[in-house]
């Protein structure tokens, strides 16, 4: 396949990080400030907007889904971050069933959620795949 000027871009792999699950994967001391420990996290996932990860490559629309005390952290270039206002779970759900077609890579430990997402035609794959 050719890009040719005019054409459109062909819109890049989606991939859903699950924040929570992921920064709680991690005993670092996360629970003293899960702000900044999704800011760490959001920081980190900018990388795989270009890179892709192993599972998936690059470039990538990011999507970072927060919830709780980790509201309020702001998008940066390369990653979206998407404040739930109930459960992160089921705005995550709800992302990927949005991807219709698109190839859509979750981000989570949470064996409920990949069920979910699963069920939707939604790839998984564990926190480590972001966090090296």
């Amino acid at each position: 396949m050719t890009h040719t000027p005019d054409a459109p871009d062909p819109v890049p792999p989606l991939l859903v990080v699950d924040g929570a699950n992921v920064v709680g994967s991690v005993p670092d001391g996360w629970w003293r400030d899960r702000r900044g420990a999704a800011e760490r996290l959001r920081d980190r996932l900018v990388a795989y907007a270009d890179s892709g990860t192993a599972e998936l490559p690059g470039p990538l629309e990011v999507v970072l889904v927060v919830e709780g005390a980790a509201r309020g952290v702001p998008s940066v270039p390369g990653v979206r971050v998407e404040e739930a206002s109930g459960s992160g779970d089921d705005l995550i759900v709800e992302l990927a069933a949005r991807a219709g077609d698109r190839t859509c890579l979750v981000v989570t430990a949470d064996r409920e959620l990949r069920r979910r997402v699963t069920a939707l035609g939604a790839r998984v794959t564990g926190p480590r795949a972001v966090l090296g």
